[in-house]
């Protein structure tokens, strides 16, 4: 009877420590399961330790746009300014990503693949983005080199930038503009992707020469640029170049050769139809 005594039910455990458990779970987990078990696991999983990293790119990939923007608020909410990392995908609209930007002072990693903001409100807002050290904007079609210069002059911690590109995006792009703008305002990158980017070896040399703490540079689909192997090995000893040349038409980082909207929801984590409106209220888990 004494050895009972002592067992602590899970219901008794201190919130930093259900935290812990609850952050190792997945998202759909933490936000429809957890919540119901008992009143001291829902209290713990709305607590900003369990929201610092929100990751919910897969979800947003099926999701509609306005359950979208709700969910990222309530999330962003429950972070309490202790969010380090984001990843999203598909925002569709500046007011969303003015959103994260009033929120992002402690954030430090951020994916928006596919997402809809334009140059001009990433200028306005990207100085509350200071602390950014990685940062992925592949396949964002509405902004350029003039976002990615502001990017560079307010984010002088960013060591990692993807900026990957679908080849349907590359119309409007002018040769090396993004190219210029990565070399002259990031030379503290570490890890650059620009796959299927309009540069050619000059832009490519540019960012070589201009970021000497690079490490890593995917130049895949990238077919203007001429790069010899040996010389970059004398030239650049530490940077390991990736392409141009693409060994399979499916790259599953890349999404290179299949169009998005096209795209099975079987990958999904979840339906969307698994979180009712109820679930994007923080006053349904309260009342829990």
């Amino acid at each position: 009877m004494e050895m009972a005594s002592n067992i602590r039910h899970w219901d008794e455990l201190i919130p930093e420590a259900l935290s812990l458990i609850f952050n190792s779970l997945s998202f759909k987990e933490k936000l429809t399961v957890i919540p119901m078990v008992c009143k001291p696991w829902s209290k713990a999983v709305m607590g900003s330790d369990c929201w610092q990293e929100i990751d919910i790119e897969e979800w947003s990939n099926e999701c509609q746009p306005q359950h979208l923007d709700r969910m990222i608020q309530m999330l962003v909410a429950r972070s309490c300014g202790s969010m380090r990392k984001l990843c999203v995908s598909e925002l569709q609209n500046d007011m969303i990503f003015s959103f994260i930007a009033e929120h992002a002072n402690t954030l430090q990693t951020l994916r928006l693949r596919r997402s809809e903001m334009s140059d001009s409100v990433v200028e306005q807002t990207i100085g509350r983005f200071s602390n950014i050290t990685f940062l992925d904007l592949s396949y964002c079609g509405k902004i350029g080199s003039h976002a990615l210069k502001a990017i560079g002059m307010n984010c002088k911690l960013l060591m990692g930038l993807c900026r990957n590109i679908h080849p349907s995006y590359s119309a409007g792009i002018h040769m090396n503009d993004e190219a210029h703008a990565i070399a002259t305002t990031m030379p503290r990158l570490k890890h650059l992707e620009m796959a299927y980017h309009i540069i050619n070896t000059q832009g490519a040399l540019q960012i070589l020469e201009s970021c000497p703490e690079l490490e890593f540079l995917d130049l895949r689909g990238c077919w203007d640029v001429q790069l010899d192997g040996k010389f970059l090995g004398e030239k650049f000893p530490k940077v390991k170049v990736l392409g141009p040349p693409v060994d399979d038409c499916y790259d599953e980082d890349l999404e290179c050769c299949m169009d998005n909207s096209d795209a099975s929801s079987e990958g999904s984590p979840f339906e969307y139809e698994d979180l009712s409106e109820e679930y994007l209220s923080d006053e349904y888990l309260s009342d829990r």
